[in-house]
């Protein structure tokens, strides 16, 4: 440690000398500014003094020159300091230490170039006449006389440097004395304090090294006891702060992961320097093997890495939507904004949002419109063209106007079916249908629904059957489950050749998770659904044979109602068929419905 002592000793001693110096240094200057400063009024004053009482003479006289060195040389006995005597044009017509006639032209004299400005000049340089450091100051006169230029004094500056030397040579003895005083009060202070703070630079360094949980075990009342204090505070406010840096850093991280969009960072270098988990996913990429790259290095999504490509570029907004196929096909819509800080741009930021099924919801929501269009015109056409005829007169024959009445009426319940599976359907997705759920005994459930539609069934020759245990409950809204099976038979009937078979089997099953279901399967006979069509089996207005789908009266919204119907009571429903022989609608239900709070 007495190393260290040597040097802080040095290091107070050194300071001190620093300050007397700059010290000794700025008073020399004070001394020399404020003793010039004075020479200068004084000059000022003695050439105002000479303006007003100097007789002057016409400087254009022949005599002119001969008399104002003559005066020079006067006045300079006088003033001990140099007279010079210079018209407006710089020439110099009377000076007391060389003849005018073999000086030079003074006209870019700094002083006589201020004195022209402001009235009066000054300025402090080398006199090549004299051999030494001379301040000059020039007054501009002008008098009735004859006499319009300006007067210049002159005088050196060796008393100034007299001064500053007898000042420097006071001050470099009494720092010497204080480097004697200092030198030892040094000692003694660094004595003091070397043992207490080599406990803190442990401590410090302990800190460096990340150990937040270090501190001083000092309780001294002094400076030092205070830096110790001010140290552990610190070390407090670190391991706070750092705390506080790594919550925000895994909240910040939770948010980014747990966000449903993707967000893809291009830095000023045009490297990936963050991609989140949705990211990830989006473009089947890992941010740990990206981040650091090229945002090129993405350029198996050709169209994607273009549009970026186009906001690095540019460093503009972007607000598009690319296609890309990872593994089918997605739709991104991609929202870049530049990031920017004190004006100052840090990189790109883009967001990513799938809208896949958005667009997908749009195109169904646009041919909903069309198909709703298209069906509701269907009838009213019939409607309308079989009313004119009757009203025209055109069909006498009672039993062609019957025929005719009975297609309008036919054509008018179609019509009434529709709107009314069209109301249906827009309460239920608008969520305007509330459950009525109570305890349904399922076989006479069955029993009754087969009572209901058996004509039908019989008018085909097909025949109606159902497997269900026969002391099997379910809690749902009976009305809606009547409508759901009651949709399904019908379909299954409907599609279902003369002679075949329409059949209804339900099972209770206990999932893994011990919650029990109970599973429905409407089986037919029937024709069977093609396999390209049974994804959009559920869309609305979406028929597998549209002709014979058109003349067994159907609308084309049944099966959706079933869909929303089975998931309103938090159940699924699937298909599966197989063409020339038949097909398998499979609803599961869950046995007991949650209460809602």
């Amino acid at each position: 440690m007495k190393p260290f002592r040597v040097r802080l000793t040095f290091i107070l001693i050194a300071l001190i000398g620093i300050s007397m110096i700059g010290a000794g240094f700025t008073m020399a200057q004070l001394f020399r500014d404020s003793h010039i400063n004075a020479l200068e009024e004084n000059m000022s004053r003695e050439i105002n003094l000479l303006s007003g009482t100097l007789d002057f003479v016409d400087m254009e006289a022949p005599e002119a020159v001969a008399y104002y060195t003559q005066q020079a040389e006067h006045i300079a006995k006088l003033t001990d300091s140099r007279i010079t005597f210079i018209t407006k044009a710089g020439r110099v017509i009377g000076d007391s230490e060389k003849n005018p006639l073999e000086m030079d032209n003074h006209s870019t004299r700094e002083e006589e170039i201020l004195a022209a400005e402001d009235g009066v000049g000054r300025s402090i340089r080398y006199s090549d006449t004299l051999d030494r450091k001379m301040l000059y100051v020039a007054g501009a006169v002008s008098s009735d006389q004859g006499f319009d230029g300006y007067i210049r004094l002159s005088m050196g500056l060796d008393a100034v440097s007299e001064g500053l030397n007898r000042a420097w040579l006071y001050m470099a003895g009494v720092l010497v004395l204080l480097f004697m005083a200092a030198t030892l009060v040094s000692y003694k202070v660094a004595s003091s304090m070397t043992s207490p703070l080599e406990q803190i630079t442990r401590v410090a360094r302990r800190i460096t090294d990340l150990d937040y949980d270090a501190r001083v075990p000092m309780r001294r009342k002094d400076e030092v006891g205070q830096l110790a204090t001010a140290i552990n505070a610190m070390a407090d406010s670190l391991q706070d702060q750092l705390k506080t840096i790594r919550d925000n850093e895994d909240l910040l991280q939770s948010v980014l992961d747990n966000m449903t969009g993707g967000i893809l960072m291009i830095n000023a270098e045009e490297k990936i320097a963050l991609v989140n988990r949705a990211t990830e996913k989006m473009l089947d990429i890992s941010n740990s093997e990206v981040a650091g790259h090229s945002y090129r290095e993405l350029k198996r999504h050709y169209e994607l890495t273009r549009l970026v490509e186009e906001g690095v570029s540019n460093k503009q907004p972007i607000h598009e939507e690319r296609t890309i196929y990872n593994p089918g096909e997605r739709i991104i819509r991609l929202d870049a904004v530049p990031m920017m800080q004190d004006d100052s741009y840090r990189g790109m930021l883009f967001l990513l949002q799938e809208v896949t099924e958005i667009r997908r919801l749009e195109k169904m929501r646009s041919e909903f419109v069309a198909n709703v269009s298209h069906e509701l015109k269907t009838p009213v056409a019939a409607v309308k063209g079989f009313a004119e005829t009757l009203l025209g007169g055109g069909v006498t024959d009672e039993k062609t106007a019957r025929s005719f009445l009975q297609i309008i009426y036919d054509e008018n319940e179609r019509l009434n079916r529709l709107i009314g599976d069209i109301l249906e359907l827009s309460k239920i997705e608008s969520k305007r249908v509330q459950l009525d759920c109570s305890p349904v005994h399922l076989i006479d459930f069955f029993d009754s629904v087969l009572g209901t539609i058996s004509k039908v069934a019989e008018k085909k020759n097909i025949s109606l059957s159902a497997e269900v245990p026969e002391e099997l409950f379910i809690e749902g809204d009976e009305d809606k489950l009547r409508q759901i099976f009651m949709n399904l038979l019908s379909n299954a009937i409907n599609y279902t050749h003369e002679g075949g078979s329409v059949k209804v089997s339900v099972i209770n099953r206990v999932k893994p998770d011990g919650t029990e279901t109970v599973v429905f399967t409407v089986s037919d006979t029937g024709m069977g659904i093609p396999r390209k069509d049974l994804p959009r089996i559920f869309e609305r207005f979406y028929r597998v044979d549209k002709a014979r789908s058109r003349s067994s009266g159907g609308t084309g919204l049944g099966l959706s109602i079933v869909k929303h119907l089975v998931e309103l009571h938090r159940g699924a429903i699937s298909v599966q068929s197989e063409l020339g022989i038949g097909s398998s609608f499979i609803l599961e239900l869950p046995l007991l419905q949650e209460e809602k709070l």
